[in-house]
C-alpha cells in the first residue's frame, strides 16, 4: 500500500513509497522474501527511464532520481505542475491538451515529445502514462515513464535519408540493380528492372526471378547462384532475360557479397547489363573475322598449288616446290594463330605451352638445309586468352625478319629463349648474322603498334627493343598470371 512520507517540518508530504503487505494464508517459510520499501525504492530509483507519480487530478508529487540526474531539478521546484518548465515551450500546449484528455477520461496517455536536459539540450522521450484505479474502479494514482528515443528516431531518420538517396541512385543508374538477404532471397528491384522485364511490382521477389531467364538459362544460372550463396564467391553469368516485348536478350549478371565486421554476409547487391548488342557485334565481328581468314587460307593454298603445277617437272624443281609449297602452308597455320579469335574459335591445339606455340608460328621458316632458329629455354602453359597476343608479336617479328633482317640472308638465325624470373615469364628474340644494324626505323609499322598494344594492354607486359650491330635484340616480360 501507499504511505505518505511526510516532510521533515511535518506539514505537507513531498512523496510516496511503496509498502508491500504480505497474505496471511502463506506460510513464512515457504514464502519467498518479500522486497521492503527501501528496496522498491532503489529499484525505482535506479531504473533507466525517468518515472513519476501523480494524483488523480494530475498534481505529480514524486519523481526517481533518473528524472533528477537528467533534467537537473530538485523535487520542490517539479512538485505538482513544475514539469512544465523542462518542457518545449512550442511542443507544451499540444502536451498539456491530451495530458488533461487522460486526466478527464482516466484513459492511458502515449505522446512524443522533448524535454529538457541539464545541459539545456532537448531530446525527445517517449511518455506513458497509466491510471491506478481503486475497487470501484476511481483512478487514484497516476504512473509515468519517459524513455529517452532521440538516438533512435536520429537513426531511423538518418537510415530513411540513405534509403531515399539508395532509391534515386539506383533508379537513375542504367543497369538493373538487384539486392537479397543472406539466404538469396531477393527483397529488391530497382526501377530499370521493372522497365526491361515489364513484370508487376513484388512478382519477382523470393525465387520468382528466376521464371523470367530463358529456359536453356535456368538451370545453369540457379545452380552458379546457390554455389555463390554457399561458398560466399561473386557470382557471374551470361544468360538470356525475357524483355517487355517478349524477346530474350543477353545479359551479364553479376553480384558481391556485403560482409559485417565480422566477416559474415548481411547482403547480396547484384547488377544487370543487357550485353544483347554487344554479343551480336562480337558474333558478327567472330563470323567475318572466321571468314576472312579463311579466305585468306584459300590464298595460300591457291598459291601453294599453284607453284606445284608451275613448277619444271624435274626431280630438283618438284623438291624444291614442295618445299616451298610446305612453307607456305605452314605460313597459313601461323595466320591462324595472329588472327583475333573469340569463344568459338579457341586457339589452343595441343601444342605443348609456350614452345609448341612458338615452334607452330616459326615453322615456315624452316629450310631443308637445316633450322634457321632454335627455341630454347624454360617452358609454361599458355592459355587462350594470352596465345594470341603473343602470337601476333611472334609473328611480326619473323615477317619483319623475313623482309629487313637476319632472315633475310642465307646465314641469319634467330634464337628464341624464354625463362621464368620471379613472377615474370621473358622471352628474349635476338637475331644475328643478317644485315648490318645502325639505327632503329623512322617510322613504325602498323602491325608492329598493333603487337605492343596486344602484350601492353591485353597482357600487362612490357617490350624492350635494342638494334644492336650484330642484329635486333627484343625483350618481352608479362605477367605469369596473365599467360
Amino acid at each position: 500500500m501507499l504511505h505518505k512520507r511526510p516532510s521533515q517540518n511535518g506539514t505537507a508530504p513531498h512523496s510516496y513509497w511503496l509498502e508491500p503487505v504480505a497474505s496471511a494464508t502463506v506460510n513464512a517459510t515457504d514464502a519467498p522474501e518479500v522486497p521492503g520499501s527501501d528496496d522498491f525504492r532503489l529499484i525505482a530509483d535506479n531504473m533507466p527511464a525517468l518515472c513519476w507519480m501523480a494524483r488523480s487530478d494530475g498534481y505529480i508529487f514524486w519523481y526517481n532520481r533518473r528524472w533528477h540526474d537528467y533534467c537537473g531539478t530538485t523535487p520542490q521546484a517539479m512538485e505538482g505542475w513544475g514539469w512544465q518548465s523542462v518542457h518545449d515551450p512550442a511542443e507544451l500546449p499540444g502536451v498539456m491538451e491530451r495530458w488533461q484528455q487522460s486526466i478527464a477520461s482516466g484513459q492511458p496517455f502515449e505522446m512524443l515529445f522533448p524535454i529538457r536536459g541539464s545541459d539545456a539540450v532537448f531530446r525527445r522521450f517517449l511518455t506513458r502514462i497509466v491510471p491506478v484505479t481503486n475497487e470501484a474502479g476511481e483512478v487514484v494514482r497516476w504512473l509515468g515513464t519517459n524513455v529517452e528515443v532521440e538516438s533512435q528516431l536520429n537513426a531511423e531518420a538518418a537510415l530513411e535519408v540513405s534509403e531515399a538517396k539508395l532509391q534515386v541512385l539506383t533508379d537513375a543508374m542504367p543497369q538493373m540493380v538487384w539486392s537479397t538477404l543472406p539466404d538469396g532471397y531477393h527483397d529488391y528491384f530497382n526501377a530499370r528492372w521493372y522497365e526491361f522485364t515489364g513484370v508487376p511490382y513484388g512478382s519477382t521477389d523470393g525465387e520468382g526471378w528466376n521464371g523470367v531467364f530463358h529456359a536453356e538459362d535456368q538451370e545453369r544460372a540457379w545452380g552458379l547462384w546457390q554455389h555463390s550463396l554457399k561458398t560466399g564467391e561473386p557470382y557471374e553469368i551470361e544468360y538470356r532475360l525475357r524483355h517487355h516485348s517478349g524477346v530474350y536478350r543477353w545479359i551479364l549478371g553479376r553480384a558481391l557479397p556485403v560482409r559485417n565486421v565480422h566477416g559474415s554476409i548481411t547482403r547480396w547487391i547484384g547488377t544487370c547489363t543487357d550485353i544483347d548488342e554487344a554479343k551480336r557485334n562480337a558474333a558478327l565481328g567472330e563470323l567475318v573475322s572466321r571468314e576472312l581468314s579463311h579466305r585468306i587460307k584459300n590464298i595460300f593454298a591457291v598459291i601453294a598449288g599453284l607453284i606445284g603445277i608451275s613448277s619444271p617437272k624435274s626431280a630438283d624443281a618438284a623438291a624444291y616446290a614442295k618445299e616451298v609449297s610446305g612453307r607456305i602452308a605452314a605460313l597459313g597455320r601461323a595466320h591462324n594463330f595472329a588472327r583475333p579469335h573469340g569463344p568459338e574459335s579457341a586457339i589452343l591445339q595441343n601444342f605443348g605451352g609456350l614452345h609448341g606455340l612458338l615452334a607452330e608460328l616459326m615453322s615456315p621458316y624452316d629450310h631443308a638445309e637445316g633450322r634457321r632458329y632454335a627455341i630454347s629455354g624454360q617452358d609454361v602453359a599458355v592459355g587462350d586468352r594470352s596465345a594470341t597476343p603473343l602470337a601476333l608479336l611472334i609473328h611480326e617479328l619473323a615477317t619483319n625478319a623475313v623482309k629487313y633482317g637476319a632472315l633475310s640472308e642465307g646465314k641469319g638465325r634467330v634464337a628464341i629463349t624464354t625463362d621464368v624470373r620471379d613472377d615474370q615469364v621473358v622471352i628474349i628474340w635476338a637475331e644475328t648474322d643478317g644485315p648490318p644494324v645502325s639505327n632503329p626505323p623512322a617510322q613504325t609499322g602498323f602491325g608492329t603498334q598493333l603487337s605492343d598494344i596486344s602484350i601492353v594492354s591485353q597482357l600487362g607486359g612490357a617490350i624492350d627493343r635494342a638494334w644492336d650491330p650484330e642484329g635486333l635484340k627484343v625483350t618481352i616480360s608479362i605477367p605469369k598470371a596473365h599467360l
